[in-house]
C-alpha cells in the first residue's frame, strides 16, 4: 500500500524547502496531492529563478522534468472542491504545509475555508489526522505565536524552518536537507538525509 501525503506550498519565503521535500517524497514513490497558492508561485519564481507554470497540467509536467519522475503526483487548484483532500472520507492521513505563511496559518487557526489549502487543513484537524505546519517567519508577533498555540492545541505539529548546525553543514543544501529530514521523520517516512543524533 502506497503512502499518500497532501503537500501545500504557500507564499512564505522558503521555496527551496518545499521543492526538496517534494522531490524526496516523489523519489520515495509517495503519492503526493499538491496544492500551490498563487503567492507561492511568486515566491518560487523569486527564490528559485525558475517560474512554475500556473496551469496544473503544465506544473505537473514541469515538476516531472525538473524534480522527479517517480511517485504519483496530483495537482489541484484553490477551488477544486471535488478533490479528495477536501473531504474527510478521501483525504490522506497526513498533510504538510511547507512553507506556511502567517496568513495561511491565521486562516487555518480561525477555521476559515476560503480555498482548498485551508479546507484541507481543516479536514486534517477535524479528522484528527496528522497536520505538519512549517512556518517561516521572523520575528514572530504575539498574533503569530497565539495562532501557533491554537493550532498546536488543535492537534497540529508546528515544525519551524529553523535548521540546526550540529551536523556541521557544508552548504545551503545541507541546511535545507536538515529541515526536510525533520519533516519526513514527523510524517513517519524513513529518511536518509540526516543521521540521527549520536548515530552519525
Amino acid at each position: 500500500m502506497s503512502i499518500e501525503i497532501t503537500l501545500a506550498i504557500t507564499g512564505a519565503s522558503g521555496a527551496p524547502y518545499a521543492k526538496r521535500l517534494l522531490q524526496v517524497l516523489l523519489d520515495k514513490q509517495v503519492t503526493v496531492h499538491l496544492l500551490v497558492s498563487k503567492a507561492a508561485l511568486m515566491v518560487l519564481a523569486q527564490e528559485d529563478n525558475t517560474p512554475w507554470p500556473s496551469n496544473h497540467d503544465k506544473m505537473k509536467q514541469h515538476i516531472r522534468e525538473t524534480l522527479s519522475t517517480k511517485g504519483q503526483l496530483h495537482v489541484y487548484g484553490k477551488e477544486d472542491w471535488s478533490s479528495p483532500v477536501a473531504s474527510g472520507s478521501g483525504a490522506p492521513e497526513t498533510m504538510i504545509i511547507c512553507p506556511c505563511s502567517m496568513g495561511s496559518m491565521a486562516a487555518i487557526a480561525t477555521g476559515q475555508c476560503d480555498n482548498l489549502i485551508e479546507r484541507a487543513a481543516d479536514v486534517a484537524l477535524k479528522e484528527s489526522n496528522k497536520l505538519i505546519i512549517v512556518p517561516r517567519e521572523t520575528p514572530l508577533s504575539e498574533i503569530h505565536l497565539k495562532n501557533m498555540l491554537t493550532l498546536k492545541q488543535a492537534g497540529a505539529l508546528i515544525l519551524p524552518a529553523s535548521p540546526g548546525f550540529y551536523h556541521q553543514p557544508k552548504s545551503i543544501e545541507d541546511l535545507i536537507d536538515f529541515i526536510v529530514a525533520r519533516i519526513l521523520k514527523a510524517a513517519g517516512i524513513k529518511q536518509e538525509l540526516l543521521a540521527p543524533w549520536g548515530r552519525g
